[in-house]
């Protein structure tokens, strides 16, 4: 037994149907820019879906990180009262 059925027979639980797994792994495979081309009958396998999904995740967080600290350093660089620093804190607003 699948320890998502055995899961099921807690009271209070919801469970999830395997076409609705499905379907949610599709929409995760459409925001994937390496497999979003595939069509629904390509049958990419949902546990490389998912790896994508986690590798996609911790490049954006990597990214985010990596423009934080360049906007931190060009904020540091500019006078606080100059158009340039107005332009950014209304870009971040």
């Amino acid at each position: 037994m699948s320890s998502r059925r055995s899961r099921s027979g807690n009271s209070g639980v919801s469970r999830i149907s395997d076409d609705q797994i499905a379907d949610l792994v599709y929409k995760l495979q459409q925001f994937l820019p390496e497999i979003r081309g595939h069509r629904r009958s390509d049958k990419v396998p949902a546990a490389k879906i998912l790896q994508e999904t986690c590798n996609y995740i911790k490049n954006l967080h990597r990214e985010v990180d990596n423009l934080s600290g360049r906007l931190a350093e060009l904020l540091e660089s500019t006078d606080r009262e100059s158009a340039e620093a107005a332009i950014i804190r209304s870009l971040l607003m």
